[in-house]
């Protein structure tokens, strides 16, 4: 238990850092900093420690194991970068996940994916997981055309094509408000 404690405590600090790096990258400086600091709460870290493979979130083997996860309710109630926070019922699919959260979220993706596959990582793999496992949930579709557009011109063009204040502004307000 003591070794699972120290490498999900690496685990979840090197996420941190990796976000905070992409979120300076965006403009989003404060969004970085603040990034998954619930993780340190008892409720996500411990549950987070007996559930750690390093492989892939100690959420899923939570509810493989439970049904459910005390950790994952606790991070989407407290992280807005969640898509999870912002929709709660079909009805919610109006709601337009704030620029700042929307792009929290994509530096969230691309750093899990990094961490969870270290030098095998591929920038398909965050479009993969998107579409396996996000795609499908209650979104705005504007939101959910953001995400899918980042994902792709992040294989076509590259992190530092994607990963910039102007592009992400720019494509934020012609998906997301495109009224405006």
């Amino acid at each position: 238990m003591k070794n699972k404690f120290f490498k999900h405590l690496a685990l979840v600090t090197k996420h941190r850092f990796k976000v905070f790096a992409l979120c300076c990258k965006c403009g989003l400086v404060w969004r970085g900093l603040v990034h998954d600091l619930s993780k340190f709460s008892p409720t996500e870290f411990f549950e987070g420690v007996k559930y750690y493979t390093g492989n892939h979130s100690p959420i899923s083997e939570c509810r493989k194991a439970t049904g459910f996860s005390k950790a994952w309710i606790h991070h989407k109630n407290k992280n807005k970068h969640h898509l999870e926070y912002w929709y709660d019922s079909p009805t919610d699919t109006q709601i337009v996940m704030p620029y700042k959260y929307a792009v929290e979220c994509v530096c969230d993706k691309i750093a899990a994916a990094k961490c969870y596959n270290g030098k095998n990582y591929k920038p398909e793999m965050v479009l993969q997981y998107w579409l396996k496992f996000d795609e499908g949930k209650l979104i705005n579709e504007n939101v959910k055309a953001f995400f899918v557009k980042v994902f792709n011109d992040l294989i076509t063009h590259g992190e530092k094509f994607v990963l910039n204040k102007k592009y992400l502004k720019s494509t934020y307000r012609d998906i997301c408000c495109p009224s405006d």
